[in-house]
This record gives structure tokens, C-alpha cells and sequence, in this order.
């Protein structure tokens, strides 16, 4: 007799969900990152659209792990929200970064941008923003309205949390 058993949650189809990362080796926990990492690069490559920031988050979470200095970048996406590419544009001290909002519309206007998500790591883990952090965000987003280039989000992102400027009505 056979059974038709359907998991729930599609598990009947995860070859991985049985396995335990602690029983992994160094050299298999590796391997298994490397992926994660390709699958979510996958998911953010050039001509994809933005359409999730849950997986977005995941993405500049992995991206910028481990990191000891803040560091600013971009998402550049063109007129139907598909991502032009991702670029670290500035990289800063422990707790500050500098940035120059001419380098950023120069650059936007390089690739073609109509539209963008910034974001930025805090090395500390605490992602509520700054007074810096909202003074630079409405800066860029003047100065690249300037030019018809939409800021649609800035993400501050820690090893275990996140904050997005426009969840919570800042942009």
C-alpha cells in the first residue's frame, strides 16, 4: 500500500532539512555559506527585481558580515525596480562613515539609475539610526531628486537585526 504523505511547508522536497549544521565539518559549514551566499547573490543579480526586503535584508546582512567599519552602499535599479547591480560606494571607521552625495549622483548617473536602496552597516549590532544617519538620508535623497532619482529605502543593518528608513516613514 502506498501513502501519499504531504509535509507540510514543501519538506518532502528539502534534501537538507534533516541536517544538523552541528554535525557539519569546518570545510562542509564552508561549503554550505558559499551557497547561501550564491543563492542570495542569485536573488539580487542584475536584470532581478527588488521585490522582497526580507530577502534583501538577508543579502546585505550576509554581504557585509563580520565587518569591523561601516560601510555605505547602493542598490541601483532602473525604472521597473530590477537591480542595475550593488556597489559599496564608502567605507568608514568603527562607528562613522563619510559620504559625499556628488560621488553618489555621479555614479547613479553612470549606471543609469532611476531609483536606489541605500544602506549601511552598524559594526555594533544597534541598527536605530543616527542624527548623522537621517541627515545623510535626506541629503542623498535632495540632492538625487535633483536629477529624477528616487530613493526608495535605506537600510541600516546589524549582524541579527535591521532598520528600514522606509518601514518606518522616513522616506
Amino acid at each position: 500500500m502506498q501513502h501519499n504523505l504531504k509535509l507540510i511547508d514543501g519538506f518532502d522536497q528539502n534534501q537538507f532539512f534533516n541536517i544538523d549544521p552541528m554535525t557539519l565539518n569546518e570545510a562542509e559549514q564552508g561549503s554550505v555559506i558559499r551557497m547561501a551566499l550564491d543563492i542570495l547573490k542569485m536573488r539580487h543579480w542584475p536584470g532581478e527585481a527588488l521585490t522582497s526586503p526580507a530577502q534583501t535584508v538577508e543579502y546585505l546582512q550576509c554581504l557585509l558580515a563580520g565587518e569591523k567599519n561601516e560601510k555605505l552602499g547602493v542598490i541601483f535599479l532602473d525604472n521597473r525596480n530590477q537591480i542595475i547591480g550593488t556597489e559599496i560606494l564608502f567605507t568608514g571607521t568603527v562607528d562613522g562613515c563619510s559620504v559625499y552625495p556628488r560621488n553618489v549622483v555621479a555614479r547613479s548617473l553612470e549606471v543609469n539609475a532611476s531609483a536606489m536602496c541605500l544602506f549601511h552597516n552598524h559594526p555594533s549590532g544597534v541598527v536605530e539610526p543616527s542624527q548623522a544617519d537621517r541627515h545623510i538620508t535626506e541629503r542623498l535623497r535632495k540632492a538625487l531628486a535633483l536629477v529624477d532619482i528616487r530613493v526608495l529605502d535605506h537600510m541600516i543593518v546589524g549582524s541579527s537585526a535591521s532598520y528600514s528608513f522606509a518601514e518606518h516613514g522616513l522616506i
